[in-house]
């Protein structure tokens, strides 16, 4: 690794590595719960060094690291599948289509990158118990990371999560805590818990280390994709943490003049769950006042890296788009029945957004484009179900299998 500060994304304060933990001391006097965190913090690397010790027949991703490889949990986070979809490209009217599918990570979802990174300052900080809200996803990765750590994850997850999701988290051995109420509600509790029972709090962008665990998804798709930033990223956006990793990985390469450009960041957020894209397009926040929507990890109402994830795509020239629950299901059949990828809704929410882009001229036709698959889609089976008609049993005959396969052709023809 190489030395770094961090840098409040508020006021531009810098500190030493270990003079602050979660947001800048100054900014965050004006939090208040109910609303997006300020005073957010950012690592930033001696960028002279990194350009001169990079190297890409050999490259050392440590050197973007915030935490020393020595503290790194067994766990085997990221490296996962980044490949040409020609056949979902082609469906969309898109040449050059790309997909990230982080649904391949140990724990199913994305959040492993960030609960690597934690739980490894929690090693080098001596720290045994790592807190988190969620409605999910990030419970589930932290709950795994601390298995193979010898941690013990303490999670507030609101009671209507999925239950494959609480399943997960306690197989793993995590102290799960259903909360009556949202996320919202959830992430407020969990940073009383730790005020006053102690533990790391790993609620993400309240602690930096989960943006720069999850911008290591963007080092590995400039590096799948041959030391070049692609065109165009869709990222799934809930809290707006993962748009702002992707963004900060990019931000990292630039300043360490390893790229020229940045790629353009596009949000995706679901119709009922969207204040950053109403931030993106009005400039005024405003909190969601109902986030129902089937992509539950994306359902926030008030998106705790708000400001970050607003800066990630006007910097990066892009743009924002919803879209409705109907689209995001059919998104996730598109997917599965085109690249063979089963995704969660929320990460099907990219694809829904590719669709409803397909006739506009804010995405070129011919521009290297890259989905960001977030979650596996045995995470939410409830979900899919809403989707698709398990077919009736048959009798074990051929004249069965015959009736059988005559009422399919029919209830298809009156669909």
């Amino acid at each position: 690794m190489t030395e770094f500060v961090y840098q409040c994304s508020t006021c531009g304060r810098t500190y030493k590595r270990d003079e602050v933990r979660y947001l800048c001391p100054a900014c965050s006097k004006e939090y208040k719960p109910g609303m997006p965190l300020v005073g957010v913090l950012s690592a930033r690397f001696d960028y002279a060094a990194i350009r001169k010790r990079f190297k890409k027949t050999s490259p050392d991703w440590n050197l973007f690291s915030a935490v020393e490889p020595k503290y790194y949990p067994p766990y085997p986070a990221g490296n996962t599948p980044f490949f040409k979809s020609a056949a979902l490209g082609e469906k969309f009217g898109f040449a050059n289509l790309w997909l990230k599918n982080d649904g391949l990570n140990p724990s199913g979802s994305l959040k492993d990158r960030a609960s690597f990174l934690v739980v490894a300052e929690a090693k080098r900080i001596r720290e045994k118990s790592i807190v988190t809200a969620s409605t999910g996803n990030a419970a589930s990765a932290l709950a795994a990371v601390c298995a193979a750590a010898g941690r013990q994850a303490v999670i507030l997850v609101p009671k209507t999560a999925p239950k494959a999701k609480l399943v997960q988290m306690l197989l793993y051995g995590a102290r799960v805590i259903p909360v009556n109420g949202t996320y919202d509600d959830a992430f407020r509790l969990s940073l009383e818990y730790t005020a006053c029972k102690g533990g790391l709090n790993r609620n993400t962008a309240y602690h930096p280390l989960t943006i720069e665990g999850k911008k290591t998804v963007g080092l590995e798709i400039f590096a799948q994709n041959s030391f070049k930033a692609p065109d165009a990223i869709l990222v799934p956006v809930g809290d707006g943490v993962i748009i702002g990793g992707a963004y900060k990985a990019f931000y990292d390469l630039k300043a360490a003049g390893l790229i020229a450009r940045l790629p353009r960041f596009i949000c995706v957020q679901a119709e009922r769950s969207s204040a950053i894209h109403r931030y993106i397009e009005t400039g005024r926040y405003q909190n969601a006042s109902n986030p129902a929507t089937i992509a539950d990890s994306i359902s926030v109402s008030i998106p705790s890296n708000a400001h970050m994830a607003r800066t990630a795509v006007l910097e990066s020239g892009g743009f924002s788009v919803t879209v409705t629950d109907g689209e995001i299901l059919a998104g996730q059949r598109d997917l599965a029945q085109k690249t063979g990828i089963f995704a969660e809704p929320a990460a099907a929410a990219t694809v829904a957004a590719l669709k409803k882009l397909q006739k506009s001229k804010l995405l070129g036709r011919n521009e290297q484009i890259v989905l960001l698959i977030t979650g596996h889609g045995l995470k939410d089976i409830e979900a899919a179900l809403k989707n698709i008609r398990i077919p009736p049993s048959v009798e074990p005959t051929m004249k069965g299998l015959n009736a059988g396969a005559g009422a399919a052709v029919h209830r298809r023809s009156r669909v």
